[in-house]
């Protein structure tokens, strides 16, 4: 186990690339010890890690996972706490994303956007909070601005959504005093992976009233923000989205 320098430490899952690596980046910045989860894009991961630890040698570790399989979350807790013997942050981020048309929705696509997106961080949470006590640590979910308005076309992935919210809600709850819990709900941060037409992102950048999309970095200041300097937040939704969620 590398030697523990006293920084408090965070894992954040699916941190490899987007806005995963930008709060990395951010919360490395703000001197915490990083635990980067990954489940394919272990090149990007390497490479994070190897910036994070070039600027603070010792100061990022790699984990690798299957969220859905749920088994094996509680094992990827103790790696995360292995590495430097605490743990005070979970940063619940990665997700699954793509459409879900009523009539064409099949059962492993429900399970892949419910386990990613709900199921994991509810039992890594659960994992998690004997540790984040220790330290009175918090918690911060990454949700989505659909998952309180829902995206046409994505009805599954807008209920996993809208299940984090809740989860935030209740675990805030159950996990006080001494964990807090929040979560991030992003708005038109990056475009989609897959193809989506010019015709269609200037009808979204019509509904946003600051008219232009967000950053990584954008979600990565406010992940920062209740992980270092919320102290009295808890069980709340920050939407991070150019006032998009007003015009919906």
């Amino acid at each position: 186990m590398p030697d523990n320098d006293g920084a408090k430490v965070v894992l954040i899952t699916g941190a490899a690339r987007r806005i995963g690596a930008a709060t990395a980046h951010r919360l490395h910045e703000a001197g915490m010890n990083i635990v980067v989860h990954y489940l394919g894009s272990r090149s990007q991961a390497g490479a994070l890690k190897a910036a994070l630890n070039e600027q603070r040698p010792g100061s990022a570790q790699l984990v690798q996972a299957d969220l859905v399989q749920t088994d094996g979350l509680t094992n990827l807790v103790e790696q995360a706490v292995s590495c430097w013997g605490r743990l005070d942050a979970l940063v619940n981020n990665a997700s699954s994303f793509y459409p879900t048309p009523v009539g064409q929705v099949n059962e492993g696509q429900w399970d892949e956007l419910l386990g990613t997106n709900l199921k994991a961080p509810f039992f890594l949470a659960q994992a998690a909070a004997p540790y984040l006590a220790q330290h009175h640590g918090g918690i911060v979910n990454i949700a989505d601005i659909h998952g309180q308005k829902p995206l046409q076309g994505y009805a599954v992935y807008s209920v996993a959504k809208a299940g984090l919210i809740m989860l935030t809600r209740s675990l805030a709850r159950e996990l006080a005093p001494n964990v807090r819990v929040n979560a991030v709900a992003p708005g038109a941060i990056l475009w989609p992976e897959h193809d989506l037409d010019e015709a269609s992102r200037q009808s979204i950048l019509k509904r946003i009233p600051l008219g232009t999309t967000g950053s990584p970095d954008d979600i990565a200041d406010a992940v920062r923000y209740l992980i270092c300097d919320a102290a009295y937040v808890t069980g709340q939704v920050l939407s991070v989205d150019g006032g998009r969620s007003l015009c919906m």
